[in-house]
Parts: structure tokens; sequence; C-alpha cells
């Protein structure tokens, strides 16, 4: 059974730095893409952040500079450390799971991070 198990989230002021974890079970990590998405109320769900198997990273332009993703396949766990945070980086951050060519098919549940102005 996959789990994919995120912490990490809170409550943190603008200009504040998070960092969100997440560790996985059931997959075969190191050979599966890793992202983070986040939905922010009445919005649709959006890629944040991601990094392949082989460790190459996106960013959605709004996160870039601030935000890094990176993943430790020992621990089996990806991290998204999040700087210079903003009020409209508030929402729930997801962690995603996917072999490439598949899509992102094993999700967690979800963190809440709410950044006050």
């Amino acid at each position: 059974q996959v789990q994919l198990v995120e912490s990490g989230g809170g409550l943190v002021q603008a200009g504040g730095s998070l960092r969100l974890s997440c560790t996985a079970s059931g997959i075969i990590f190191r050979i599966n893409n890793m992202a983070w998405y986040r939905q922010a109320p009445g919005k649709q769900r959006e890629l944040v952040a991601a990094i392949t198997f082989g460790g190459s990273t996106d960013y959605v332009d709004s996160v870039k500079g601030r935000f890094t993703i990176s993943r430790d396949n020992a621990k089996r766990t990806v991290y998204l450390q999040m700087n210079s945070l903003k009020p409209e980086d508030t929402g729930v951050y997801y962690c995603a799971a996917g072999l490439s060519g598949r899509g992102y098919g094993s999700w967690g549940q979800g963190t809440q991070v709410t950044v006050s102005s």
C-alpha cells in the first residue's frame, strides 16, 4: 500500500520560512519523480515544484528563488524549503509521486500552510 505522509506545515508570518517533508512507503522511492502541489481556497490545485528521480528540478514562476525542492533517497523523503513566504503562498500542500511517463498517481493527505500578513 502506497503512503505519502507530509509534515511541517503551520502558521508563519510573511517573510518567514517553513520546511515541508514527505516520507514515502510502498513505492520504489528512488525511481519515482516527486512533486509538491498546493491548493489555495477557491482555486485549483497547482504544481509548485517537482524533482525527477535523477534530481532535476522545476518550479512554478511564483516561487522561483524562494522555494527549494530536494530529496533524500536513503530516507525516502522529499523536502520543500520555503523561504520569504508570502500570504499568497497560503494553501494545502500535497506531496505526489509518479513514474516517468505516467504522471503523479500517488498523493499524500496534505498539510496546511498559512502565511499571515
